[in-house]
């Protein structure tokens, strides 16, 4: 990865880190975190590899975002400052039931 994909995967890799117990894996060939059964529960998806003007974070059936019917399982990411950055971890640590 380069330019701001790069940029934004190594601030959410920080923010994994620091927020979960995660264990970072490449997944289909994306940075992505298994939880302790080995099962992945969130990938970074570079906007470069599938030419779209946006990264993703997407969460898998592992994660633990269920709420009633509809709940969000991916989110666009373009930037990441300060508020992002608490918003993500809040998610983050829902995603491990933290």
């Amino acid at each position: 990865m380069t330019g701001t994909d790069k940029e934004l995967a190594e601030a959410f890799h920080e923010l994994v880190a620091e927020n979960t117990s995660l264990a970072a894996k490449t997944w289909y060939g994306m940075p992505a975190y298994a939880d302790a059964d080995g099962k992945i529960v969130v990938a970074f998806k570079p906007g470069s590899k599938f030419k779209i003007r946006y990264a993703t974070l997407e969460f898998q059936q592992a994660a633990t975002l269920d709420d009633g019917n509809l709940w969000p399982v991916g989110f666009a990411l373009t930037k990441m400052d300060d508020a992002d950055k608490k918003r993500i971890a809040a998610i983050l640590k829902a995603a491990v039931g933290v």
